[in-house]
């Protein structure tokens, strides 16, 4: 049989409703790589300061945020690449066909709000940079003070709408190389800010040991009193909130997009380089920033934005990461936005969806309340997902063990489901009531939130038809599965190979890029333990300032060059 006419049914069905081809799937380090970069970002200037802020202590900060990072890591690796690596779908995909469209569509409004935010923040963030160029003054209160700032963020603004809806894939490749510079750049200004306070709390700038960071760290950033004067968060919240932070991507199931292409489940320990080194490391890095930024300025850290900081800390290129790191970030999360747009308004393109999110976005990023409040907002975004991810699970995971059918919803042919609609429902008004009542820390609202939302879809769905058995449906929707696996391995057949570039000029540029990198931590190293003084550190911080920065523009020179050559070979041996 001729395969066209065999796969014909399939010619009109979008490659995101099908299951990841065998031949798509990626190995570990691919997902190191992934999760390094994505979860480096210019969140975490904001994150590592408001810890400071809310006067956590240091031993909660390097405990704390360990183990939430680990739970966080459990939680991808136990719950959402499971489900992601036995259905090879996308999160949106598989809530189609287990709760129906309308459900879908619902969701997607929450993630238009959720990704529209995120990007807004970003966007701020960017222009804390820029300010600084037209002498602009910090922006601390929750509305704008400057005719110029708000300028500013439009122009930045227009800037990530215009590549969002143009220029995307350019972006995300762009954003590839970033995870290793900004994970350098991050543990680079925390080494060039200790001499500073060292100098202010132990009287020398040499740190001697493991006891003199945590006795600076007490006295000077994590001193357990928050900006008012009061007793901070404590060991549990900080637990917490590490672990709420990405409730969005694990508990609610976002990551299935990501992990689908994994070839084990056990990929989701490659969480780990987003965590450990992105949020761990970065988030402590960022507080000692914002502790040393301080101590130079003669400012509270509450009277900072992420631009004083990383200038003090890293000089010229402080602007760029800054710039760098809120850009690239606001750009995936505003493509997020345009998509779920896209798909509630089907009849506009998703240029036209991302230009009208683009345009709130900007008004929203003109308040700079948006980033000063990152950390409530993302563990209530995660609020707001979370009872989904619930539902999923519950329909994957509890369904077969207790003998209900999974898909009843397809099998069935509905539109709408009703179950589902009506947990997600009880289960935000569970959530946020708990959080109005204060019954608990609402860094842990997503875990009662989860249990209750399953209870109440697994009763619901079991009424509703989820108990029955449909096994004429069932074999239609395995054929119908089995004609997809098919399809793929025809498509397989004939995808030529991979292309590795491994001509000696790239493999120079690689080298070039990783050398600048190793160059500008060795100056970070010297600036911390080769100041014996106040007059050596001023010295060793100002050459770490001028070569950081030359070797931040020739890792993008090399690193940009490489990743073009690759695109550019690929482009040549493609089939005409």
């Amino acid at each position: 049989m001729d395969p066209n006419s065999k796969f014909a049914q399939l010619d009109g069905v979008s490659e995101e409703q099908l299951p990841i081809a065998k031949h798509k799937l990626h190995g570990w380090t691919h997902f190191m790589g992934l999760y390094a970069g994505e979860h480096v970002a210019a969140t975490e200037f904001v994150i590592g300061a408001t810890f400071v802020a809310m006067g956590a202590k240091t031993m909660d900060i390097i405990i704390g945020l360990l183990i939430g990072n680990i739970l966080a890591i459990l939680s991808w690796t136990l719950i959402t690449a499971p489900i992601a690596t036995q259905t090879r779908l996308s999160l949106y995909t598989y809530l189609d066909k287990i709760a129906g469209n309308s459900m879908t569509k619902l969701y997607n409004w929450a993630n238009v709000i959720i990704f529209t935010v995120i990007s807004a923040a970003m966007i701020t963030v960017s222009s804390t940079a820029v300010r600084f160029l037209f002498k602009i003054p910090a922006q601390l209160d929750w509305y704008p003070t400057n005719a110029m700032f708000v300028l500013v963020v439009l122009a930045v603004g227009a800037i990530v709408v215009f590549v969002a809806m143009y220029g995307f894939n350019a972006v995300s490749e762009f954003s590839g190389i970033c995870g290793p510079w900004l994970f350098v750049m991050f543990t680079a200004g925390a080494l060039v800010m200790m001499p500073a306070l060292a100098d202010s709390v132990l009287g020398t700038t040499v740190v001697q040991g493991f006891s003199d960071f945590v006795a600076i760290g007490d006295q000077s950033i994590w001193t357990g009193v928050n900006a008012l004067g009061q007793p901070g968060i404590g060991l549990l919240e900080v637990i917490g909130f590490a672990w709420a932070a990405n409730t969005i991507t694990h508990f609610g199931l976002i990551d299935m997009a990501l992990l689908r292409y994994a070839k084990k489940p056990i990929y989701g320990l490659c969480t780990s380089s987003g965590m450990l080194f992105g949020h761990y490391l970065a988030w402590i890095a960022a507080g000692i920033m914002g502790a040393g930024t301080a101590v130079l300025v003669k400012k509270s850290i509450i009277e900072l934005d992420p631009g004083d900081v990383a200038y003090q800390a890293l000089g010229l290129s402080g602007f760029v990461i800054v710039i760098v790191a809120g850009w690239t970030t606001a750009n995936a999360n505003l493509y997020r936005a345009g998509l779920a747009a896209q798909a509630i308004f089907h009849k506009r393109s998703r240029k036209q969806t991302t230009l009208a999110v683009g345009i709130v976005t900007m008004i929203i990023a003109c308040f700079p309340f948006v980033f000063g409040k990152m950390l409530p907002l993302l563990t209530y975004a995660g609020l707001l997902v979370v009872p989904v991810g619930a539902i999923v699970f519950a329909e994957h995971f509890i369904f077969p063990r207790i003998g209900m059918t999974r898909y009843w919803v397809s099998y069935r042919k509905l539109a709408h489901s009703t179950p589902a609609v009506a947990s997600w429902a009880v289960g935000l008004v569970f959530g946020f009531g708990l959080n109005a009542l204060n019954v608990m820390s609402f860094y842990y609202l997503f875990l009662p939130t989860w249990v209750v939302t399953i209870i109440v879809y697994t009763l619901l769905a079991k009424r509703y038809g989820a108990a029955q058995k449909y096994p004429a449906e069932q074999a239609a929707m395995e054929q119908q599965e089995q004609l997809v696996e098919d399809y793929q391995e025809h498509q397989a057949s004939i995808t030529p190979p991979a292309v590795v570039d491994r001509s000696i000029l790239s493999r120079s540029l690689h080298w070039i890029a990783r050398t600048s990198l190793a160059i500008t931590l060795i100056l970070a190293a010297v600036t911390m333990f080769g100041s014996p003084d106040i007059e050596a550190y001023d010295k060793n911080r100002a050459t770490f300032y001028l070569y950081g920065f030359i070797c931040t523009l020739i890792y993008f020179v090399a690193a940009y060059w490489a990743l073009r050559r690759k695109k550019a070979l690929q482009t040549t041996l493609q089939p005409q």
